[in-house]
This record gives C-alpha cells, sequence and structure tokens, in this order.
C-alpha cells in the first residue's frame, strides 16, 4: 500500500523541535509499515534537525514542507502545504494525525476520490490552556472534522470512543499507543546527568501548562526525600511557563529540569527511576506512560480518564490538580519499595498484553486494507 500520513512535525521525533506524543505515535507505526513493505511517506516541517539532502528514515520517505512557525499557525499551515502537495501524488491511503490538521482531510476526500481517508483522533486538545480563544475554537471544529471528514476515524483510547459516541453519534475505531517492552539497559548515560540509578522520581514531558509540572513541583517541595526530582521535556511555545517552571525548580535544589531527551538517554532515565510521575490535566493517551509501564514502573498520575484507563491497579492515582494529594501518594511510593516493584512487574505485563507496537500495526494495517477492498 502507498501510505501518506501528514498532521505530525515529522520523524525521528528525536531530531523535531518540539515533538511529543504524536511523533514518537508516527515513527513507531510508519517504520514497521515501512519494513513489512508497504510505501510509506511522512510529511516533516521545514525545522526539522535533519541534513536536507535526507529523504529517507528507516524506510520511510520524508517529504519537508514549510509552515509559519508560530504557536497558533504551525501546525496548520504545514498540514495545508503538505496537503495540497499529496494531492498530485498515488496514494491508497492518507492518514491525518490530531484534530487540528484533519480540518483539511475534507480537500482529499472530495478530489482524491480513490483514496481512503484516515484520521487518528489523539486528543481534544482545545483544553490546553496554551490556545488563543480562536484557536480553541478552531479545534473544537477539528473534532467535529476529524470524525465527519474521513473514511474513517481512530481513537486511541476507550474514553475518546465513548466520547464520540455520545457526543456526536460517531462511530471511531478503537487503536491506542503502544510500547516496546525494553531489554536490560545500561546506566552511563543517567551518571552523566549526576543521577544515581534507582534513587530519582520521573517526569517526562513538553513542558506546557497542561501538563501540570508546576503542580508536581510544588508538591514535590513538601516530600521529605533526598531522591531528586528529574523532569525531561521542552516548552516549544510556551517560554512563559518554561520561566515559571525555572523559578520554581530554582526553590528546591531536588528538582532538576534536564530538557529535551530522547535514544539513549531517555530510554535509561526510564529504566531506571523510582517511580514515573505523570500530572497532567489533560491527554488523549499517555505514551510516556505507557513507556514507562513498560519499563515495568509504577505510575503516579493524575486521576483524568484516561490516564485511570491504562494503570489496572499498576499505578496510583492522585485527584488532578491537588498538591496535597499528590504529595500524599509520593510520600506513601516513597515509604514502599515493595509496592513499587510489584506494580512495576504489573505494569509491564499490561504493556506486553495489551499495548504492544506490534499489535498496534497489526490493526492498523488491517484497517487500512478493509478500507481499500471496501
Amino acid at each position: 500500500m502507498r501510505i501518506v500520513f501528514i498532521g505530525a512535525k515529522g520523524i525521528p521525533a528525536g531530531v523535531i523541535p518540539g515533538a511529543g506524543g504524536v511523533e514518537m505515535h508516527v515513527e513507531q507505526i510508519a517504520t514497521r509499515l515501512a519494513a513489512d513493505g508497504h510505501h510509506v511517506t511522512v510529511y516533516i516541517r521545514d525545522y526539522a534537525d535533519l541534513p536536507r539532502t535526507q529523504h529517507a528514515y528507516r524506510g520511510v520517505h520524508l517529504v519537508r514542507r514549510p509552515s509559519i512557525r508560530t504557536k497558533n499557525l504551525d501546525t496548520i499551515t504545514h498540514v495545508a502545504a503538505a496537503t495540497w502537495h499529496a494531492l498530485f501524488r498515488p496514494a491508497d491511503i492518507i492518514h491525518y494525525h490530531g484534530v487540528g490538521p484533519s480540518t483539511l482531510a475534507l480537500l482529499p476526500r472530495l478530489f482524491k476520490r480513490k483514496t481512503k481517508i484516515v484520521a487518528t483522533f489523539h486528543s481534544r486538545d482545545w483544553f490546553d490552556t496554551k490556545w488563543s480563544p480562536v484557536a480553541k475554537w478552531y479545534l473544537r471544529f477539528g473534532e467535529i472534522a476529524a470524525l465527519y471528514f474521513p473514511h474513517r476515524t481512530i481513537v486511541i483510547s476507550h474514553v475518546l470512543q465513548k466520547f464520540c459516541k455520545n457526543a456526536f453519534g460517531r462511530e471511531t475505531v478503537y487503536i491506542p499507543n503502544g510500547a516496546d517492552v525494553p531489554g536490560p539497559q545500561g546506566s552511563e548515560e543517567v551518571k552523566k546527568l549526576g543521577l544515581e540509578p534507582g534513587k530519582y522520581l520521573l517526569g517526562v514531558g513538553r513542558l506546557v501548562p497542561n501538563k501540570a509540572y508546576d503542580v508536581l513541583i510544588e508538591a514535590y517541595r513538601e516530600v521529605k526525600s533526598d531522591f531528586p526530582l528529574v523532569i525531561a521535556g521542552d516548552a516549544f511555545h510556551s517560554g512563559a511557563h518554561l520561566m515559571r517552571l525555572k523559578y520554581l525548580a530554582s526553590q528546591d535544589s531536588r528538582v532538576r529540569l534536564i530538557g529535551f531527551q530522547t535514544g539513549d538517554a531517555l530510554r535509561q532515565l526510564f529504566a531506571h527511576c523510582y517511580a514515573f510521575v505523570h500530572p497532567s490535566r489533560a491527554e488523549g493517551l499517555s505514551t510516556s506512560i505507557i513507556e514507562a509501564m513498560a519499563a515495568g514502573k509504577l505510575v503516579i498520575m493524575s486521576d483524568i480518564r484516561e490516564n485511570l484507563e491504562l494503570i489496572d491497579h499498576s499505578g496510583l492515582a492522585f485527584k488532578t490538580d491537588d498538591r496535597d494529594a499528590l504529595r500524599e501518594v509520593m510520600e506513601l511510593v516513597l515509604r514502599d519499595p515493595v509496592m513499587v516493584k510489584e506494580r512495576g512487574e504489573r505494569a509491564r505485563a499490561i504493556v506486553q498484553q495489551e499495548y504492544s507496537w506490534d499489535r498496534v500495526v497489526d490493526r492498523l494495517e488491517s484497517l487500512y486494507k478493509d478500507l481499500i477492498r471496501s
């Protein structure tokens, strides 16, 4: 099949400024589909940190297209340029990722009648406080577009599937995010960061208001522990919030903001943390939580429904935005290493059973084939 992905910033995620769960998701499925023999194209942002002469990654064709690099216009202008280019290229499947990009899925639906259009509804993006009122309105329209413009809509959580049915009466296909259960990891990258394996708490994600790392840092201030709190991520289009996080971190020497991490460094951070903390206010289905579970880690998380869908008694939840509740859960976890080990082992087993990338791609491949035959 000739498969085209539009909407992510690009792949590999490690060279894309501001990359997040969507980029990691697209990288995993695109490279596996290419390995299965399909012709796969991913449109990438013009500012991707790749040589201009590089047009492929692990068998996936990369096509650069420009964007207006501002918070509100970056994605939609890139998606418009990518969509226009894709209209004149052969494709069996054009797959949009995200509700914002899905607003342009109508164009190939109308003008490429032999091509099947798919959209993945990753999250209700308009909840993110970083967006302007106009951007929030557009993203809410994007939810409608993602459900009505494509031939088929994928959701990554049962929570989103229920929302789409109850709010719009639309049937969707559930295909979650995934993770690979890693083998043994070295610790040299962790030690380079001045960390001792097994003796730090970890958070991984974009440093934007929606991820609530300010709540985490303020809650940890009251926790009595020598363990560092390590937060890995960047602040794409959220400079003011990053300054706030840096200020809060400066008030506690145990808090470490270590910037965006990828590759061996990120894998080792997951492998050697004592426990993982994810305090976000809104999610689709968190890739970083699944990665932590795959590494055999207990996850402390906010009690939003999308997070609770994942853990199945392998983690601990606290009331969203409740600093005292988060503090109490962290103190409990730090006091009970036996529980941490037992729940981490259960977390790894859940990922092996429900969230392996190979299983995700098998389901996606079947959906594509059924669409083409229909």
